[in-house]
């Protein structure tokens, strides 16, 4: 059985377990991480160097880095649903996987961070208000992609729909202003209707840090 090591408040956990469910495959999950712990412990860092969340390991092989395992998973599960077998999608969905990460990912994390994982005293506001320009830029360019498809990679769900997938939720319960994106709305609200994702993505965030410490320790 693939085993998965990481708490599910985290949202690099959230993409490995929502595509192994896509997927139809049994897991086995070990909490570690943020308050549970356990990433320092000699055998964690054995799995993973970095001491971070999470780590895969299905049979001789072991892994870190999200995006990584779920191109792994989708790999090796999912040809020709997960992952596009059609070369001019699975060039899609991998362009757009890279690109979210680097281009939207650090901007609501940014959002997020100030608004929920630290006290108001220690709210960066300048930086919550810069991540939330360049957000109305970078979003206004999958939102254009969207209006030419159903998902990322073309008319069919695939892993180049996962990562911003997991922080549009985290980004939807936040406190703040949205640009206005129509065709990510029709695309999110799809999200909603995938069973797997309402499971493993659309879980409690909070809006303070109290909150999110509640959250995180009833959702193990």
């Amino acid at each position: 059985m693939i085993e998965i090591w990481g708490r599910r408040s985290s949202s690099n956990v959230q993409k490995v377990i929502w595509a192994l469910d896509e997927l139809g495959l049994d897991f086995k999950r070990h909490t570690v991480g943020g308050g549970f712990g356990g990433t320092r412990d000699p055998a964690y860092l054995e799995m993973n160097p970095n001491a971070l969340v999470p780590v895969m390991r299905d049979g001789d092989i072991t892994m870190f880095e999200s995006n990584a395992i779920v191109r792994y998973l989708a790999a090796r599960y999912g040809e020709g649903s997960l992952r596009p077998k059609a070369p001019k999608a699975l060039a899609a969905a991998e362009q757009w996987m890279e690109w979210q990460q680097l281009n939207v990912v650090p901007h609501i994390s940014a959002i997020f961070w100030n608004l929920v994982r630290v006290k108001p005293a220690e709210r960066n506001d300048k930086a919550v208000a810069d991540a939330g320009a360049k957000l109305t830029t970078v979003l206004a360019i999958a939102d254009k992609r969207l209006a030419a498809s159903t998902w990322f990679a073309g008319e069919d769900f695939s892993f180049g729909d996962i990562v911003l997938g997991v922080l549009y939720w985290r980004y939807s319960q936040l406190d703040c202003s949205r640009p206005d994106t129509p065709n990510i709305k029709r695309w999110f609200e799809a999200l909603q209707q995938r069973p797997a994702y309402r499971k493993w993505a659309m879980v409690p965030v909070g809006n303070s840090i109290e909150e999110w410490n509640a959250n995180e320790k009833t959702l193990g």
